[in-house]
């Protein structure tokens, strides 16, 4: 493989994942439901039904289908735990079976038919999580009742080898996932790059005839759809607001702890500001951080300032400036932030 493919095939950005792909053939799909509901399914059952677009910019859900018209499944893979997932699943929902009905279905007096609906998340992220996990929707409501009147559960599921959940040895499809990913995760702890570990992966595949099938019959196409389960915009953005409210929890917790061990009230006051403002910063400049590095990879891939703004949705005078201090220090991050830092501080 060279460098050239190499940086292709680990593009975060594809229309698809390999997980949606994957299991988007019948043959796994039915696989993989005959293990989750322990029946006896086949390809011929499977329709897919998975909602098209461009990932999360445009509210594209992992894997959908339906088994007989009976069942309808909404699944998603995770390498981070989201208690928002019944949200979003609620609006996969509607959105896939808004693609099932007649335009004029609704507006009948007769009773639609729906098949029933299931939802799942499979995870495979760093953190240790329990071998299944249940998100409920109503866990999100600011009032809380013991009926809600709108409920969505999700059932988490760990497919991480090492946790050793049982459905990894009921489906071998996703047993052969799991093992891709984990063994590409491993060469990763060995502190290799990301390119190099999926490309020794593969080999192993080959070797082992594992997910090997899935890789010859995609080709690149099949690594360059992997690590696309998160949108790395979206996951920019979303992670740096939750870093904002993490440092000001942290601030305010830390200032109390001063204060009250001071005994002086101005401590707390004192305290709780310093520890808002470190903690914004702190968070506000791993932030511009993850920013630089993204879009230094999109420029090294070709990509101009003008479409790397239109993908990032972003404000074009900002990423020009970012652009051309990347040009001007060779795409080094660190020299790329600091380089912005002092630009910024002669114009204030």
């Amino acid at each position: 493989m060279t460098q050239n493919e190499a940086r292709e095939v680990s593009n975060r950005e594809v229309k698809s994942s390999a997980f949606t792909a994957y299991f988007s053939e019948p043959k796994n799909a039915a696989q993989l439901y005959s293990a989750l509901a322990g029946v006896e399914t086949a390809p011929e059952d499977i329709v897919i039904r998975t909602l098209e677009g461009v990932l999360f910019l445009a509210r594209k859900n992992d894997l959908a289908f339906t088994v007989k018209n009976k069942a309808l499944v909404i699944a998603e893979h995770q390498s981070t735990v989201s208690e928002n997932m019944p949200l979003r699943s609620v609006i996969y929902y509607g959105r896939t079976v808004e693609k099932l009905l007649e335009p004029r279905a609704l507006y009948h007096q007769k009773r639609i038919s729906l098949p029933t609906p299931e939802f799942y998340m499979f995870y495979n992220g760093g953190i240790a999580q329990p071998l299944e996990k249940v998100l409920k929707l109503s866990e999100a409501y600011v009032e809380k009742t013991e009926h809600p009147m709108l409920e969505c559960v999700v059932k988490m599921i760990n497919i991480n080898l090492p946790a050793k959940h049982e459905i990894l040895e009921e489906c071998r499809p996703l047993y052969e996932y799991a093992w891709f990913i984990q063994r590409v995760r491993e060469y990763q702890e060995e502190e290799l790059g990301r390119d190099e570990s999926i490309r020794k992966a593969i080999l192993d595949c080959q070797r082992e005839g594992i997910f090997a099938e899935f890789v010859r019959e995609h080709g690149t196409e099949a690594v360059n759809m992997l690590y696309t389960q998160f949108n790395m915009d979206d996951a920019l953005d979303v992670r740096y607001e939750e870093g904002v409210e993490d440092g000001y929890e942290r601030g305010v917790t830390a200032g109390r702890a001063e204060g009250i061990t001071a005994g002086r009230a101005e401590g707390i006051a004192a305290g709780r500001a310093e520890g808002i403002a470190a903690g914004r910063a702190e968070e506000r400049a791993n932030g511009e951080r993850r920013l630089i590095r993204l879009i230094c990879a999109k420029l090294q891939r070709g990509d101009s300032p003008d479409k790397i703004a239109e993908d990032l949705l972003a404000d074009p005078e900002q990423i020009n400036q970012i652009c051309s201090a990347a040009e001007i220090c060779g795409f080094d991050e660190n020299a790329v932030y600091e380089k912005l830092q002092a630009e910024n501080k002669d114009q204030a």
